[in-house]
């Protein structure tokens, strides 16, 4: 796994040619680079076209933890106030945490008290996908990344102005990257 991960990362830095990548590692999944970010972070090349893509379960689970593909591709739940994003206070964006694209901004994040990331939009709203969700005796409206399916969370209608809105979002399921890397 680390070879597979080490030739990725040997991709990355030979098809891009800035000095930052804007693929990086995930956590324990893959081998610590200097100067990498520790985050994935990679908006489309044209606001808001979102071009999804079909991988396979192989590459997920090879890439995301064992928490993460859980939540991202399993439509699971972490338990709440277990994920330290939900304490970011900073300027940035929250990306998905599987393929990148930046879902939302630091400046619609909001303290819910539900022990979970809360935003009230995101960055746009071609970057998410909302579908019914009727598990587990509950009418909810769950959220899932536009690009690459991961499962975020769910929107709830009990959110502040100007939208309402509360996208409960599994901390495990984004990236946070600061202002200062975009």
């Amino acid at each position: 796994m680390r070879f597979t991960a080490l030739l990725a990362l040997l991709f990355v830095f030979a098809c891009n040619s800035t000095s930052q990548s804007t693929v990086a590692t995930s956590g324990d999944s893959a081998t610590a680079v200097p100067d990498m970010p520790d985050y994935r972070y990679d908006p489309p090349a044209e606001a808001g076209a979102v071009v999804p893509i079909d991988t396979p379960d192989t590459y997920w689970k090879e890439l995301l933890t064992d928490e993460e593909y859980n939540i991202l591709r399993e439509d699971g739940t972490e338990r709440s106030f277990t994920s330290p994003l939900n304490d970011i206070k900073a300027a940035g964006v929250f990306a998905c945490r599987a393929c990148g694209l930046p879902l939302f901004d630091s400046s619609t994040k909001f303290e819910s008290g539900t022990g979970w990331p809360s935003f009230y939009q995101p960055i746009d709203p071609a970057y998410v996908t909302e579908e019914s969700d009727n598990r587990y005796g509950m009418q909810r409206t769950e959220v899932s990344c536009a690009r690459c399916g991961g499962h975020q969370g769910h929107i709830f209608p009990d959110g502040p102005a100007p939208t309402g809105l509360r996208y409960c979002i599994n901390g495990a399921a984004l990236n946070f990257v600061p202002e200062a890397d975009l």
